[in-house]
């Protein structure tokens, strides 16, 4: 059974999307926060998955559709988070972020059918960090440790897995909408969804 788990924060205003205010205000940093999940589960709803959670950081979980479970996020840092999120997984599990709402099915193709020589898959971000890990065998020890919201994240994440010595394959790499300038970055390669009609609202 593969596995795909969203990780996932209520959005709330002041406690998501921070640094888009300013321009933005955090009423409405926190609707691009909404809309960017919204989009994410959109497009992982079309995944051949048989499973997928949103593990939620908040008490109240937004629309889903049917066939998605909502799990809490363990206490602790990240990656104390994503190691349980790892565990609870039984099979091949694919773990990615609400800040990319720019993903599409393309972004995690080469993921389908686990190829012979691949055990993990790894999909670094712009800022340094990492947007997506897909463990054929997940193991939340392989991600418990390494230092998180660094530049050098997403360095010291793969390091932990070639030391682990699985063989790791890359995913394309993605810019997570953190600030202004990440967001209009992003903007450009959204497809149409929520998130495309607030920014239009917005401007």
């Amino acid at each position: 059974m593969t596995t795909v788990v969203l990780m996932a924060k209520e959005c709330l205003p002041g406690r998501v999307k921070t640094r888009l205010h300013p321009p933005f205000s955090l009423v409405d940093a926190a609707r691009i926060a909404e809309a960017s999940l919204s989009d994410t589960i959109t497009t992982l709803s079309a995944l051949p998955v048989e499973r997928r959670v949103l593990c939620l950081d908040g008490e109240d979980a937004p629309h889903l559709p049917p066939g998605w479970e909502v799990l809490p996020q363990a206490a602790g840092g990240l990656d104390e988070r994503i190691g349980a999120a790892l565990d609870a997984c039984r099979g091949p599990a694919l773990v990615v972020g609400m800040d990319t709402p720019q993903l599409s099915a393309d972004d995690v193709a080469d993921i389908g059918g686990w190829p012979d020589d691949v055990d993990a898959w790894f999909g670094p971000a712009e800022d340094g960090g990492f947007w997506a890990l897909a463990l054929r065998e997940p193991r939340g020890d392989l991600v418990r440790g390494v230092p998180m919201s660094r530049p050098d994240t997403g360095a010291r994440q793969r390091e932990r897995l070639e030391a682990a010595g699985l063989r790791v394959g890359t995913l394309p790499r993605l810019t997570d909408i953190d600030d202004a300038e990440s967001l209009r970055a992003v903007t450009g390669l959204l497809r149409d969804g929520r998130l495309t009609a607030l920014l239009r609202e917005l401007a």
